[in-house]
Order: C-alpha cells, then structure tokens, then sequence
C-alpha cells in the first residue's frame, strides 16, 4: 500500500513516515519545506532502509498536488502540511487561514477525483477551545482561542461534510496534544526555523547553549506551579498512533485524541529534563502569549478501547530522545 504523506519532512510526519515504513507500507513525502528541510528524507531513509518518493511542492498548489496524485496509485493519505504557531497565527491569521484550509480542500478534491478513499487528518487539541479538562471527543468544539485552531476545526468540518457526501469515504480526525522528543537513532527529531515556537527545542538549544535562558510565558495560571499544564506525548507514539488509526479505519468518521491522558507543567517539563540530562535550563518568566490556554489534556479512553493504542513512553524518555537529537544535530 502507498501512502501520501503530506508535510512528511517535517517533525511529526517524518517520524510517521519512518513508523509507515517499518509497518511495510511505501511512502511518497509532498513538502513545500517552509518549516523543515530535505536531509530529513535522507535521514527517514537512512533509519528504515527504504526509499521515499519526495516532491517539493506547496499542497495548497491544486496543479501541483494532481500531478503526484496522477504518477502514484494511492491507498490513502495523511495531511500534515500546515502552518503550527499558535502566536503567529493570532499575528498573521490570513496566511493560517489560507494555507491550512485551502490544502485541505484540495488534498480531498484530489483523492474523491482518484479515487482515494482512505483520509488521516492531523488535528489538534486546540479544537476543543476552552472546554473542560479533560478533554474528550464527543465535546462540542468551542470558539477557538486563536487562528491556528480555528483552521484545525474547519478542516475537521470540511473532512466531516466531504465523508458525508461520500459514503465509501474513511476519515480519521486525530486531535493530538503537545509531541515533544525524537527518534531514537537521534537521527531526526524537531528542527524548528529560527527561535522555537514549541517548548521542547528551546530547551534543548538553551542545554546547548545556543539561547541564553528559556523564556516561560507566564506563571499565574490557575496550576500546580502557575505554569502552563499541557499533555505532553512522546512524537514516536504519536507517529505509531497515526499508523494503527490508518489500518483500522472504516467507512465514516471517526475522531480520537492522542495524548498520554497526563498534564505536566512547563517547569515540571524542565525538571524532568534536568533528571534525564542532568543539565540546569535557565528560565526566566515573561508575560503570557496571546491565544495560549492554562491545562490542557486528553481523555484518551477511546483511542486505547478502539484501535487498542495507547502512549507508551515517558516524559524521561521523552526528555532524553530530545536532548540526545539536539546534541548530535548541527545547524
């Protein structure tokens, strides 16, 4: 079977494609490589010991996106390929709302006219707005608290409606919490553009000594320590979750969180990277970031009962497979 992954040189994709690989399936990668770079293919190849197909285009590219559809003979696909920064989307929410829809709707006119019936949409947790912790998948989705979720809930309602109308159609949403960590070959892991956007690799690059110190976006939420709670989960049982979601898919919808069901706060986050380290990260409290919520975390019942998956690694593990991909990696 041939899978079309699209963003596939990218952090989570990447490490799905490796997962995809090693389950026997071919993977041909589309990335425009706005947010990733191509030795990551290498990298992906060098770990499985399999080629990839990759094609350096813009997915919201209608033309583009026909022309690998029209060369390969699909079994389904999953669509990464997408802007992620919750602040930069509250700063630039016509170009979240542009290429994060728009690529969406293409993808699926593509695969109704070839006939591709098999749909894995990488969503988010941030769908669920401000709902109640914890947050499971029969909620009604609440008014996003920035661009970026709010593009994840349209394409989950343009998936939702396209399925509808097609009936042959298998679509699975999976609203996915906060992956954090790398392979463990420490061959690929999360390579961000410039100052990070996510927690984990500004750790890492203030271990490295890359950053100063690492910025802590507010500590009087209602928490634990006054940091941010989310639900962080290990990007290898993630990519393993999108991978059993593809093989179990029947006709509908169906929706599953991947999280570790756990809430760890950002200076809890940094303690467990100093016990898997042994490094000190540096931190100093600076004002909160528009858009970002104070706990967030999963229900993940439904995922373990229907496609028997269930995160397996530690926020050590997680910590130690980040640190020992940023240490090696060079710039």
């Amino acid at each position: 079977m041939k899978i079309l992954v699209t963003g596939g040189a990218g952090y989570i994709g990447s490490h799905t494609c490796v997962a995809l690989l090693e389950a026997g399936y071919e993977v041909v990668v589309a990335d425009n490589l706005c947010n990733s770079r191509a030795e990551t293919i290498e990298r992906i190849e060098e770990i499985s010991g399999k080629k990839v197909s990759f094609y350096q285009i813009d997915v919201t590219k209608e033309q583009l996106v026909e022309e690998v559809f029209a060369q390969h003979d699909f079994s389904g696909v999953i669509h990464f390929a997408g802007l992620k920064a919750v602040g930069e989307s509250v700063e630039k929410p016509l170009e979240y709302y542009y290429n994060n829809t728009v690529s969406t709707m293409v993808l699926a006119k593509m695969c109704q006219k070839y006939g591709v019936d098999r749909f894995v949409f990488s969503s988010s947790a941030t769908v669920y707005g401000e709902n109640k912790v914890p947050f499971v998948e029969t909620m009604p989705l609440l008014p996003a608290t920035n661009p970026y979720g709010a593009t994840k809930a349209i394409s989950e309602r343009i998936l939702t409606d396209v399925a509808k109308a097609n009936p042959n159609w298998s679509v699975a949403l999976l609203r996915y919490f906060n992956p954090v960590g790398a392979h463990e070959s420490g061959l690929i892991g999360e390579v961000p553009t410039g100052i990070p956007n996510n927690l984990m690799p500004y750790i890492t690059q203030v271990a490295k000594g890359k950053l100063p110190k690492l910025r802590v976006y507010g500590n009087d939420y209602p928490t634990v320590d006054g940091t941010g709670v989310r639900d962080y989960i290990h990007v290898m049982d993630l990519a393993e979750g999108h991978v059993v979601a593809l093989e179990k898919l029947t006709s509908g919808v169906h929706i599953y969180n991947l999280g570790t069901g756990q809430g760890t706060s950002v200076l809890q986050l940094v303690q467990a990277f100093t016990e898997a380290t042994g490094i000190e990260i540096p931190y100093e409290i600076v004002d909160r970031r528009p858009g970002d919520i104070a706990v967030c975390y999963a229900d993940v019942s439904k995922a373990e009962r229907e496609l028997g998956w269930k995160a397996r690694r530690s926020i050590v593990d997680m910590c130690r497979d980040a640190w020992n991909f940023e240490k090696n990696f060079t710039s």
